[in-house]
């Protein structure tokens, strides 16, 4: 499912208009992306939580020559399901 898929979905769902949808969708997601960036956790319960991880400076290689290279430290975003997305997507019998 892409956006527009997404977008026709909850337009259907909230019984609002496709622009409505899209405007929402697009405001709630950029202000997911701007509260992680600010470091903070933005957790929706059910769901699941976006947070800002630290990833640590480690060493790799470059695929094509092989040569050492080190890879700095960095902060990446990161997505924990919760628990009723979870059993929404592998059910428990």
């Amino acid at each position: 499912m892409n956006k527009g898929e997404l977008v026709d979905s909850i337009a259907a769902r909230a019984s609002v208009t496709k622009k409505h949808a899209d405007a929402v969708l697009t405001a709630a997601i950029e202000a997911i992306m701007e509260a992680v960036a600010d470091g903070d956790k933005v957790t929706l319960v059910g769901f699941g939580s976006f947070e800002r991880r630290e990833r640590k400076a480690r060493e790799g290689r470059n695929p094509k020559t092989g040569e050492k290279m080190d890879i700095p430290a960095t902060q990446v975003p990161a997505f924990s399901a919760g628990k009723l997305f979870k059993d929404k997507v592998a059910p428990k019998d």
